[in-house]
């Protein structure tokens, strides 16, 4: 009975506590409870369209997914939640580094936008050209995503 008046106090919404925070890093500007979703250019590499949409259970991924993203829009990082299954990203994984120590995923399912991080910060701007420098390289040398 008690349950049920908090419940009442929270507008018929119980308490939902996180199971586990994940964190989307782009560049597009998104609105609270719409959803992310495959079928779109991707923010990086040759931008094809996306197969997977990523996300991330570190926030400094999530910050590196932001401040690599394509296009000049302000670096945003979104709370997000699966709506299906996720992965391993390959990227990140053992075909490329020992376990998943950034905890990047994939999915081909929707990720509903639960809440935006307005305080962050970002790495280094001499950070942010070598880890492009790097990725520039890669391209050079054939090195595609394990994505495409």
């Amino acid at each position: 009975m008690e349950q049920n008046k908090i419940e009442q106090k929270l507008g018929g919404q119980g308490a939902t506590p996180f199971a586990q925070t994940y964190f989307h890093g782009t560049k597009a500007d998104l609105k609270v409870g719409g959803l992310i979703e495959v079928g779109f250019n991707s923010n990086y590499g040759q931008r094809k369209n996306a197969k997977y949409i990523f996300l991330s259970a570190t926030l400094d991924a999530a910050i590196w997914g932001a401040e690599l993203a394509y296009g000049d829009g302000q670096e945003r990082i979104y709370l997000v939640e699966p709506t299906g299954e996720i992965e391993d990203d390959p990227d990140l994984t053992d075909k490329k580094f020992p376990g998943n120590p950034s905890k990047s995923y994939r999915s081909t399912e929707p990720f509903r936008v639960v809440g935006e991080v307005t305080v962050w910060k970002g790495h280094s701007t001499e950070q942010v050209k070598a880890m492009k420098d790097a990725l520039e390289r890669l391209k050079e040398q054939g090195v595609n995503s394990l994505n495409d």
